[in-house]
């Protein structure tokens, strides 16, 4: 498991550090990334939105999940599978 962010290296670094994020936190500065999952439209969006991407052994996306709210994500995700 991990997370993208469109921010910078040092802030995702204090985003860790801060709330005891346990995964690796990737900075995806030129959104990419974010692009290629629809978490932005355009390389100029300011914010991604948070999703959630279950990607089975086959590395094909099983489920898309709209992240709406972060501290029940968890409970939500283990519904679904």
């Amino acid at each position: 498991m991990f997370g993208v962010s469109v921010d910078s290296v040092a802030d995702n670094k204090a985003f860790r550090e801060k709330f005891q994020y346990p995964f690796p936190l990737l900075s995806d500065l030129d959104r990419s990334c974010s692009l290629a999952f629809g978490a932005v439209a355009a390389t100029t969006d300011q914010y991604a939105q948070r999703y959630t991407f279950v990607i089975g052994a086959n590395a094909i996306i099983e489920q898309a999940i709209a992240t709406k709210d972060p501290g029940g994500q968890a409970a939500a995700l283990l519904a679904t599978l």
